[in-house]
């Protein structure tokens, strides 16, 4: 059975995590071109793989080299530190049911934040009219959650606009704070990958803020690589 599995790598880590890959896995391969900029695949001779990218693909992503063909090892991995180490202003906004949090990041720093509890029930699988009335208590309840977290939010990145968004936690939920009327204007900002957090506390926005730079880095492989 093969290993398959996600790793969050800061840039400034990438270069001791493609040693310790080679120590493991023996001398790899590099596929990586200015073509497909932001994206690297190292293939080693045990069968394991890592596919490296950063965490936000944008119109326009170029080489400061001006390369047009593929990349060596040393070569690509400095260019994928250099796009994941772009500075940006970043928005988060978490949210499950136990709460929400919302923060502004840059270069991996919480800069400014908020973050509050909204208790939303779980489903039951009870019938009939007491069912209903909990359906409809539960969704006065996400409701409530996703207009405090969106004017939360709003209220935040009105002080410094994102460049681009952080989700967290319940992608549903996310959503449908992000069609809140007071953030329509963020709605055109790219999206980074949604991260899987607990109820978002200021420590777990703290993480989220560090994660969000962080390269995406999947592993393939026998067990234990």
């Amino acid at each position: 059975m093969q290993d398959n599995r996600l790793v969050l790598v800061p840039p400034e880590r990438l270069e001791g995590w493609v040693r310790r890959f080679a120590e493991r896995n023996g001398p790899f391969t590099t596929e990586y071109t200015a073509a497909a900029p932001g994206r690297a695949m190292l293939r080693a001779p045990n069968g394991c793989s890592a596919e490296i990218t950063v965490p936000l693909a944008f119109p326009g992503m170029e080489t400061v080299s001006g390369n047009t063909g593929p990349y060596g090892q040393e070569q690509a991995v400095q260019e994928l530190i250099r796009l994941a180490s772009r500075p940006v202003t970043v928005g988060l906004l978490l949210i499950r049911r136990g709460g929400y949090g919302v923060g502004l990041a840059r270069n991996g720093v919480l800069v400014a934040s908020k973050n509050g509890t909204r208790y939303v029930q779980s489903r039951t699988a009870a019938g009939g009219w007491s069912q209903q009335r909990f359906a409809r208590r539960r969704a006065n309840q996400a409701d409530a959650l996703v207009s405090t977290a969106a004017e939360r939010a709003a209220v935040l990145f009105a002080e410094e606009a994102p460049d681009c968004l952080q989700p967290g936690g319940d992608a549903a939920l996310f959503s449908e704070c992000l069609a809140h009327p007071r953030l329509a204007r963020y709605r055109q900002l790219p999206l980074l990958p949604l991260l899987p957090v607990p109820d978002p506390r200021r420590d777990v926005l703290r993480q989220a803020a560090a994660d969000a730079r962080s390269l995406r880095v999947h592993v393939t492989g026998i067990p234990g690589d």
